[in-house]
């Protein structure tokens, strides 16, 4: 996009600062409209994807939107303090474990301006972020908070305190999430946008819904707000000494003991409470032992990784939909989607200590493959045909391809 700028950055010129002035000395709202920044996030939007907004407008229009002048009015507006943010259209999504979360998604360019704006304000924040907050971070991830709960362990700290905050995105409170972006953030301008974002509203089913609290998931900013609204319970939890990992808002706290684990809960669920305006779910927040725990969809049994039964219990069910046998796709695409879903998922959960459960799923699997040729070939003379093509003797493909009985080796079986 030639109209957002002539030279893209570097990874370190989006992530690292390279001057040594106080952050609140520069003029945060002109780094933001900075053409090579705004070109960067316009890169990361389209790497990203995602649905359209609210104004129907999808990735691959966006660029002739902006040559034929819709990005200069944008730009225009921004300078001139009268920019008005769309309202992010609501989506809900399933989660793992039942229920669903709901999401905003902004338009492309006001997903590409939180973008630039996340990458002004990283460089400021995330150096002083706690080391044991992993989530939506450079150089950090899940897996990472899953080892160092894993160590702590090791050191005898197998009680965990596990605290669920309540619809945690949908309930920020926007007046003491402005005060702690205003410690480092002094342009006022800067802070009035964002103010505009939080309070930009939602759409759900053509119904307009103000926005008064909350961070929408769903745009490039709400990861980085955050973490800046719990960077104060990381400081509180290392000012007491506890040992933990956070991922957004899902953190676990490990103690040595049962007492120790449920004064820690009845304190930290106060703090919460009363010093950051959140709600915590009373029902799911307990004290339990590591092996019974739940952090990021791993548990932990004598101090090794697993995965927790809920996880699996959810790869399987998609491996399910993947290899319906009455999908009606080809076997080319039904392959493709499932094996894109396996590279994905072991990708973050490959590092459990799981092999066995890793060969008695592969047996599994491939059975659930073969049961969903079996259905596409149907006809007797092509299960013949296709079997011995790979190499069946023909005695068996043909006893097999002619039997109107259910081959006992393509019956599914329940796991162990």
């Amino acid at each position: 996009m030639s109209d957002l700028n002539t030279r893209i950055p570097s990874g370190n010129d989006v992530t690292q600062r390279s001057d040594t002035k106080p952050s609140f000395s520069e003029n945060l709202f002109e780094r933001t409209l900075y053409p090579e920044n705004l070109q960067a996030a316009w890169k990361q939007v389209r790497a990203n994807k995602g649905a359209a907004g609210v104004d129907g407008m999808i990735i691959d229009e966006f660029p002739e939107w902006a040559r034929t002048g819709g990005w200069k009015q944008t730009l225009n507006d921004l300078n001139k303090g009268c920019y008005k943010p769309a309202p992010v259209r609501r989506v809900e999504i399933d989660k793992p474990d039942g229920g669903t979360r709901r999401l905003g998604i902004p338009t492309v360019k006001d997903r590409v301006i939180q973008q630039a704006i996340a990458q002004v304000l990283t460089p400021i924040f995330d150096p002083e972020f706690s080391n044991n907050s992993f989530g939506f971070r450079p150089r950090r991830n899940g897996q990472q908070a899953a080892i160092q709960v894993q160590q702590i362990i090791k050191k005898g700290r197998r009680i965990s305190v596990d605290i669920d905050l309540s619809k945690f995105f949908d309930r920020v409170n926007h007046d003491l999430l402005m005060t702690l972006l205003s410690r480092k953030v002094k342009d006022k301008r800067l802070l009035k946008l964002i103010g505009l974002y939080l309070r930009a509203g939602v759409m759900d089913k053509h119904r307009f819904e103000e926005s008064r609290e909350g961070v929408p998931q769903g745009g490039p900013l709400s990861p980085l707000l955050a973490n800046i609204m719990l960077d104060p319970l990381d400081k509180e939890l290392e000012k007491r000494g506890h040992k933990f990992a956070r991922y957004a808002d899902d953190f676990t706290i490990l103690v040595k003991s049962q007492r120790a684990g449920k004064r820690v809960l009845f304190s930290i669920s106060k703090y919460l409470q009363q010093r950051l305006k959140l709600v915590i779910n009373s029902t799911k927040s307990k004290v339990v032992k590591t092996s019974e725990s739940k952090f990021l969809g791993f548990t932990f049994q004598l101090g090794r990784i697993q995965w927790h039964p809920k996880t699996l219990c959810a790869f399987k069910q998609r491996i399910l939909e993947l290899t319906n046998r009455n999908w009606g796709v080809s076997m080319k695409y039904q392959l493709f989607k499932t094996s894109q879903y396996i590279r994905g998922w072991i990708n973050y959960f490959g590092i459990a200590n799981c092999y066995q459960l890793c060969v008695d799923l592969d047996c599994w699997i491939r059975r659930r493959v073969r049961m969903a040729y079996w259905r596409q070939w149907r006809k007797p003379r092509t299960k013949v045909r296709n079997l011995m093509r790979l190499g069946v003797p023909v005695k068996i493909a043909v006893a097999c391809g002619i039997t109107s009985t259910k081959s006992r080796r393509f019956k599914r079986r329940p796991m162990a």
